[in-house]
């Protein structure tokens, strides 16, 4: 990455998602300014992490066909088999699992990794441990998809609320057609985003590799 796309990463335009939060910033940098108190500071230092965090750079998804590329920004935590969540009702039998860890200075708008039909949406009341630790996929507050593609097969997407994330945001709903990359909600502060590749598909990315959301790709389907 060139220090031009570094430069257009961090200027990248805000998600829609967080402009209540920089209006807030921005409305406090304002009376710190008028009354000259120590909130001037608090408010621009809110604002610049806001305008950092909610960042949405616009991103080159591969073309290739049958290929599977990363739902979010981050480092990949694991590369396991395991059964998809149970409240999508996608059966027990074991897949690839793979775990992306956001860290609060990733982007955290989440993609679509193949196209297909959503076909179920389920949210899952949890706690909040760390977004790091294996039993966050299991234990912590969740919101899964379910995403039929057009052979039959179906994946399975799961936005994974961290320690200090305190809300997912998803922006599609069951029947909805969407394609490779296409944005589909965010989670804030801190997050996981987890994977379930289709029966029978390896992963080709490896533990510590670092994703770009809607770029990188995670696995191709057979031929």
């Amino acid at each position: 990455m060139s220090v031009i796309d570094d430069v257009r990463l961090v200027l990248a335009p805000p998600h829609p998602a967080g402009r209540p939060f920089i209006m807030g910033g921005l409305v406090a940098l304002a009376i710190g300014i008028a009354v000259g108190t120590w909130l001037m500071v608090l408010g621009a230092l809110f604002t610049g992490f806001c305008l950092y965090f909610f960042r949405d750079p616009e991103r080159v998804t591969p073309t290739r066909a049958g290929i599977l590329v990363a739902p979010a920004d981050g480092k990949v935590l694991s590369t396991v088999l395991a059964p998809p969540p149970p409240e999508l009702g996608l059966g027990s039998e074991q897949r690839w699992k793979v775990s992306i860890f956001l860290s609060v200075l990733d982007v955290h708008v989440n993609r679509i990794p193949i196209s297909g039909v959503v076909t179920r949406i389920a949210y899952h009341h949890g706690a909040f441990v760390s977004a790091a630790l294996d039993k966050a996929s299991e234990l912590n507050e969740r919101n899964a998809l379910a995403i039929r593609l057009g052979n039959g097969q179906e994946i399975a997407v799961v936005q994974i609320a961290g320690l200090i994330a305190r809300r997912i945001l998803c922006d599609v709903r069951e029947g909805d057609p969407v394609s490779t990359g296409q944005r589909f909600g965010l989670i804030r502060f801190g997050s996981r985003t987890d994977l379930y590749l289709p029966p029978g598909v390896r992963p080709m990315v490896e533990v510590g590799q670092t994703m770009i959301g809607a770029e990188t790709v995670i696995a191709e389907m057979p031929r």
